[in-house]
């Protein structure tokens, strides 16, 4: 019995959570996208082939690009 009830309010608890979790995604892919278009060099394709990955992807490809472009870019043109 106690285990049907925990069950049953299993989806309760958990709605919450994963509705924060894809907020929080949102608004980690819309900084990277600002972030592109404010920060990454013009030169090249660089800034567009990013821009169409990290839309394309959606929060993969936010994190894609925070964690292998965003640390390279700081080094080779700071901020």
């Amino acid at each position: 019995m106690l285990a049907v009830m925990a069950l049953q309010l299993l989806p309760c608890v958990c709605m919450p959570i994963g509705g924060l979790i894809v907020i929080a995604g949102t608004i980690f892919w819309i900084m990277m996208i600002i972030e592109i278009v404010q920060r990454e060099p013009s030169e090249g394709n660089d800034k567009i082939i990013w821009l169409l990955v990290v839309i394309f992807l959606h929060w993969l490809g936010a994190l894609i690009y925070f964690l292998v472009r965003r640390p390279e870019r700081i080094r080779k043109y700071g901020s």
